[in-house]
């Protein structure tokens, strides 16, 4: 990670991220609503897809008008996503790796040159991405197998850096690249036949254990063999290495504490949970 994005990170509020740990919830209640309300779902009619529960319910139960805005939000949120994602992905490229490790010190205009491919780049992939999704019954178990492969390893990799300074940047570098062609391998024996799991969903959920523990082994590892960083960068990045300098009676609310947010998204899930069965 970039001085760049360090900066900002330590700079973001922490209060902006609580409304993303609800992002689950929004994903799960109107799938949860569907399958309580809409008769069939999930049956041998393709109309009644569980991919298409959220359509079923705007049509079943919005009016024409609120119908055709809630359509419209639909797409919009769509193209902001994609939008911002497509944005994030040549800036990550650029900034994260072109300019600090393979193109340093060059002129601008190359930068933005190199941005725009990554961003065609990145189009061009995700609609190869999407052909590979058609295949899957539903979009839940694709979403799951992308996680396995990226986010699973991701997460290892910043679990193990915020809890061990001693941790160095390629053991991380490296412990995310073995975690994620662990679970492609997973996936790949999966699809040849040389692995035999009972569904697709079973077979992401054991990738994600493959790619956690590769990348704790290969991080654990790379760091004894490579130098860390000094102490003093990581003031405020890893756990009980908290800033020294005053900060203000804001700053130290209870809405700007990770361990509080989250208990609370924890308590939230489990009541509407509860409500629900």
């Amino acid at each position: 990670m970039s001085a760049r994005s360090l900066s900002a990170a330590r700079r973001t509020p922490l209060i902006g991220a609580f409304p993303k740990m609800l992002a689950p919830a929004i994903t799960i209640i109107p799938g949860m609503i569907a399958a309580v309300s809409i008769k069939g779902l999930g049956g041998s009619n393709p109309d009644l897809a569980y991919n298409n529960a959220v359509p079923l319910l705007m049509r079943q139960y919005f009016p024409n008008g609120m119908l055709g805005l809630a359509v419209a939000g639909l797409l919009a949120a769509f193209m902001a996503g994609v939008a911002a994602n497509v944005s994030a992905f040549n800036t990550v490229v650029t900034y994260d790796l072109l300019e600090p490790y393979l193109l340093k010190d060059r002129p601008d205009a190359q930068y933005v040159r190199f941005g725009r491919i990554a961003t065609v780049a990145g189009v061009v992939v995700s609609i190869a991405t999407a052909l590979i999704a058609a295949g899957y019954s539903n979009i839940m178990n694709y979403i799951q197998v992308l996680f396995s492969v990226f986010n699973v390893p991701l997460f290892a990799t910043f679990f193990i850096g915020m809890f061990w300074k001693r941790m160095t940047p390629w053991a991380g570098f490296w412990g995310m690249v073995a975690g994620s062609v662990g679970a492609l391998g997973t996936y790949v024996l999966y699809k040849t036949g040389s692995l035999a799991f009972v569904t697709d969903l079973d077979e992401a959920f054991w990738a994600a254990i493959v790619a956690f523990s590769l990348d704790a082994i290969v991080t654990l590892g790379v760091t004894l063999v490579t130098e860390p960083r000094p102490v003093e960068e990581l003031d405020g990045l890893v756990y009980g290495m908290a800033k020294t300098e005053e900060r203000s009676r804001a700053d130290m609310g209870w809405y700007r504490s990770p361990a509080i947010l989250g208990f609370i998204v924890l308590a939230m899930t489990a009541v509407i949970s509860l409500l629900l069965i």
